[in-house]
């Protein structure tokens, strides 16, 4: 590893220096100023100084030199659309938007907020507003009205950009009424709404004097040019909120210069995705890995991305590899859990010529040895692991095979720090623990270039959410608790508050997951903390069969029930043996695949699991309620 400890240390001692290299990744209408302007920590700003433009290198002068190249191809297996925009076309639409938001009066600064499915005019919507230096804020397309006001109050855009509905499984869902009813709780309703008319909701209701046709209005400017906007490359580029907060939103700031700067970075040294290649993230805009890696990230670097609206399954578990093998994709990017929910098909769907494809990485939640070593053997290629967080708007942990070709692959682990964090593991005491230790991930600032700058409008919450743990030195705190082996490995056991303490012993829900993810019976499996009163919290598992047969009876459930107690007790020891295993038909997930534990958690503790807006399919709480009364 030494070559990649060698760029990784560069990264670290000679800061400055390394990252003005990376800056070269981009253009920069006037080159920066300053590298790294610490003066004010935790706060820091990147390339002080320097004027660019997100939309310019991502879109720009790609057209410019290679205007027929393939640059977004939508497939949508909803609707049944596919169509490819070449770079110059991909600028043509993006301008046209960026006209109609001129002549709706947005401005460098405006916020922007796109409640939108996963379809171009999303993409246009992002694109036209860093190409004016207006900040966008995705929200997830179908967010509860209630959760998209609190948003809409944060951020106080001038402009809502819609659909009238999406589409899921073959099922509309209608999207105008959960904005309408959004907008008439909020405090700071925005004053107009463009509304992309897909036809799939016709009777959908319009807003006299606000409610704008996205086609009219491109009608309406035609072939209008737009000039970028050149913005100092620590002006925001995004809002984003972060899921599952309580209260007032949390809005992740993203800068320009230094997001661009560590994407562009990302794509060559992390994702190995070059100019003229092709990307697959199957992520949504409306999470992280949407904004970095079916949009900026892959544009940056010349490839071409695909848009996916659809499942992994519909109209059958082989669409993706279809895909894979028609566009002759060389990257693609997922989350454990639809490889999880792959796992469990018929093999003979992965029977396509997928040669193309190099790399397939994954994000978004842990992934277990199992899952790591079924998909690695079944594609034939490196599958490499990544971790990271809205925040830091990029990996944290990966192996960075663009510096190192030969990093090995360490199954569970999603690998090695990656380059520009400091990273370490902590005790609670705020000392650094040894190999093997399981501790808290943190990082010592200054954060590197991509990571938040701060929260939307609350200085004092970034310094006090994310700088309060440790303070001597001061440091990140990512909230995930991990451990490093002897080689520099981390293994991410879960979040802080996912740490259950059993009677003064603390056990982190993944390494409980792992123990029964390896009994053979169990397809997938989520383990939480409920509340004790002798011991303070136990583990409580649930567990999806690969067999319905093996719990068709009560007793048959108390048997395997058992059986997998047993596997617990002989991989980690009594002390984290499940108090109860319940076996459901599935789990509840959101759409974008992210296990709501603390739903679970609360089912468990008999409590009500609340609002859950994201949810992909409402019965399964059910099912795991019905579990629980039946046992």
């Amino acid at each position: 590893m030494g070559k990649y400890q060698d760029f990784y240390r560069r990264s670290i001692e000679d800061r400055d220096a390394f990252w003005a290299e990376q800056a070269q990744f981009i253009h920069w209408e006037k080159a920066p100023e300053v590298i790294c302007d610490y003066s004010n920590p935790p706060f820091v700003k990147w390339f002080k100084g320097g004027l660019t433009n997100l939309c310019y290198n991502a879109v720009d002068r790609h057209a410019a030199k290679r205007p027929d190249a393939p640059a977004l191809i939508y497939v949508s297996t909803e609707t049944g659309e596919e169509k490819t925009y070449s770079y110059g076309e991909l600028q043509r639409e993006v301008e046209r938007m960026a006209a109609i938001y001129r002549k709706l009066g947005v401005e460098k600064g405006d916020r922007v907020l796109i409640y939108m499915p996963m379809i171009p005019q999303a993409a246009f919507a992002m694109l036209a507003c860093v190409r004016l230096g207006a900040i966008h804020s995705v929200v997830f397309g179908g967010f509860a009205s209630a959760s998209l006001a609190t948003r809409i109050d944060d951020a106080k855009p001038k402009l809502v950009v819609t659909a009238e509905a999406g589409m899921r499984n073959g099922n509309v869902i209608p999207y105008k009424h959960l904005l309408d009813e959004a907008c008439r709780i909020s405090q700071s309703p925005p004053e107009k709404v463009l509304i992309v008319d897909r036809g799939l909701d016709p009777n959908f209701a319009r807003v006299e004097g606000r409610d704008l046709d996205y086609a009219t209005l491109r009608e309406e400017v035609g072939e209008a040019r737009v000039p970028v906007e050149w913005v100092d490359a620590t002006h925001p580029s995004y809002i984003l909120y972060t899921s599952g907060t309580t209260g007032k939103p949390k809005g992740v700031q993203r800068d320009t210069g230094g997001y661009a700067v560590a994407l562009a970075s990302s794509m060559k040294y992390i994702f190995c995705g070059g100019e003229g290649e092709t990307m697959f993230c199957t992520s949504d805009i409306g999470w992280v890995v949407g904004h970095g890696y079916i949009i900026y990230g892959p544009l940056l670097a010349g490839m071409a991305t695909v848009m996916y609206e659809g499942t992994p399954l519909r109209p059958d578990p082989g669409i993706w590899w279809r895909l894979v093998e028609k566009y002759r994709i060389n990257v693609m990017f997922s989350a454990p859990t639809a490889v999880r929910v792959l796992k469990k098909q018929d093999p003979s769907y992965m029977k396509r010529d997928l040669s193309s494809l190099k790399h397939f990485f994954l994000a978004g939640e842990p992934l277990d040895e199992t899952t790591h070593r079924w998909i690695h053997e079944a594609l034939g290629v490196p599958v490499i692991d990544n971790y990271w967080q809205t925040e830091s708007g990029w990996p944290i942990l990966a192996l960075c095979r663009g510096v190192q070709e030969d990093l090995p692959i360490k199954y569970g682990s999603p690998g090695l720090p990656v380059y520009g964090y400091d990273l370490h593991v902590y005790r609670e005491d705020g000392t650094e623990c040894g190999p093997n230790e399981k501790g808290i991930v943190g990082v010592v600032p200054p954060l590197p270039p991509g990571c938040l700058s701060t929260v939307w409008g609350q200085d004092d919450r970034f310094v006090s959410t994310y700088f309060s743990l440790f303070r001597e030195p001061l440091v990140y705190s990512t909230a995930d608790w991990g451990i490093r082996d002897e080689n520099g490995y981390l293994t991410i056991l879960g979040r802080v508050d996912d740490v259950i303490n059993v009677a003064g012993h603390r056990l982190g829900t993944r390494e409980i997951e792992e123990a029964i993810q390896s009994n053979p019976a169990i397809a997938e499996v989520a383990v939480v903390g409920v509340r004790d009163e002798v011991k303070g919290q136990v583990p409580v598992a649930f567990a999806v069969v690969k067999d319905p047969s093996r719990i068709a009876t009560r007793e048959a459930r108390r048997a395997l029930e058992e059986e997998v107690k047993k596997t617990v007790d002989e991989l980690l020891g009594a002390i984290a043996r499940p108090h109860r295993v319940y076996f459901v038909q599935g789990l509840p997930k959101t759409r974008s695949g992210k296990m709501l534990r603390r739903s679970l958690q609360a089912l468990a503790e008999g409590r009500d699991p609340g609002d859950l807006p994201t949810i992909e399919d409402p019965a399964a709480l059910e099912m795991v309620a019905e579990a629980i009364r039946e046992s």
